[in-house]
């Protein structure tokens, strides 16, 4: 009998702590001024760097990665590190829920350092932004040439990462780098670099628009040193189908990685980029449609930032396949104006008239990360090298 008893007893207590257990990891806290139980929510903490401080309505609650037990309530979160631009977002905590705040943090004062030793006249990156082309030409033939920054292993801040894909020695002489235009294969693998002679302008007469005149088209590796060119010319608009082809059929396939409902919408939108880990869609809607809902019932705990079905012509928008969310990014889309991809999916790049910014993937913490002289039309992301190796 006293055995039985020891056992119910063991057993009563066991049952207390896996109680107790369960409930303070569901956010179950006692509350000793009213002298009671209540729910909490977790906020999970994350920051780039790490060890940022958390700021809840201006208060500081500890620093980043951690979880932070916060009563149910709307706070203004904070996440903010001594000379870099800080990270705000209004959350709405719940009881027994898990929100998370993943903040990537820039310099206030980026540091700028060079690309390469020699001089470049035209940089140009692809579509990904994992490549960037430099084309150098100062006079010296031993050097000046093609090169390929590959920003899926180098960071671009590191000097003399590039690879010669072709001396300016292998083209007619009287051809220069500033007068080309390239096009990119849809794996990126090719490139069209189309040399152009820009029109003479007459002294003394009217300053008229004339086409420039094309010299020569080539079919270069962006992988590999080209030794011979392959001139295209004559041929180029074969080349130029194919890709079109083998570039509907890439987005094809990805689309119907998604819902149905998706890829009909599909029809109503361009897409200007999947994410890179191909979860999200950054779009141009063509016409007037509405996002259907794929998740019924709706995910909790999820991205609480208010999102847009209804799409309007012309505005920006990203759909998360993994929340099935859709967020407005920007009222009108130009294309002259880069707007793309970060490399953690989670934040987008644009080109601003004051600089370069980024945005949260849901068009929140819009931040000009960069206000200094740039050339417009270049503009380039890369993994660092802790984002690589970290998250990778």
């Amino acid at each position: 009998m006293k055995f039985l008893l020891i056992r119910l007893l063991l057993l009563g207590i066991f049952a207390v702590v896996l109680v107790l257990v369960v409930g303070f990891a569901r956010g179950y806290r006692l509350d000793f001024t009213q002298k009671t139980v209540s729910s909490t929510g977790i906020l999970v903490a994350s920051s780039e760097p790490d060890g940022a401080k958390i700021l809840i309505n201006g208060e500081l609650k500890g620093a980043t990665n951690s979880n932070i037990g916060v009563k149910p309530g709307v706070y203004d979160v904070e996440i903010a590190q001594d000379g870099y631009l800080s990270w705000k977002k209004r959350l709405s905590i719940k009881g027994e829920l898990v929100i998370k705040a993943d903040a990537l943090l820039f310099p206030v004062n980026p540091s700028l350092s060079p690309l390469t030793s020699f001089g470049v006249v035209k940089a140009i990156p692809t579509k990904t932004h994992e490549k960037n082309m430099i084309f150098s030409e100062t006079g010296d033939i031993e050097k000046d040439g093609i090169y390929l920054i590959d920003n899926r292993n180098n960071p671009l801040a590191r000097i003399n990462g590039q690879k010669l894909l072709a001396l300016k020695s292998i083209f007619p002489s009287n051809y220069t780098f500033k007068d080309t235009v390239v096009e990119f294969s849809p794996s990126e693998k090719q490139m069209l670099v189309t040399f152009l002679q820009a029109p003479v302008e007459t002294t003394g007469k009217v300053t008229r628009e004339i086409e420039p005149t094309i010299l020569a088209i080539y079919l270069l590796s962006t992988d590999d040193v080209t030794v011979s060119p392959f001139e295209v010319t004559t041929s180029v608009e074969a080349v130029r189908s194919a890709w079109d082809i083998e570039h509907i059929e890439v987005q094809e396939k990805l689309i119907e990685t998604f819902k149905k409902p998706i890829v009909k919408a599909s029809k109503s939108f361009n897409i200007l980029g999947f994410s890179p880990d191909e979860t999200k869609i950054l779009y141009e809607a063509t016409e007037s449609a509405v996002i259907d809902q794929v998740i019924k019932p709706a995910l909790i705990a999820t991205n609480q930032m208010p999102e847009e079905r209804t799409l309007m012509q012309n505005a920006v928008y990203v759909y998360d396949k993994k929340e099935d969310k859709n967020f407005k990014i920007a009222d009108a889309y130009n294309p002259e104006i880069p707007i793309f991809w970060y490399t953690d999916s989670q934040h987008i790049a644009i080109r601003e008239e004051e600089g370069i910014a980024i945005v949260d993937y849901d068009g929140s913490n819009k931040r000009l990360v960069y206000s200094g002289p740039f050339q417009p039309e270049f503009i380039s992301v890369t993994r660092s090298e802790e984002r690589r190796v970290g998250k990778e």
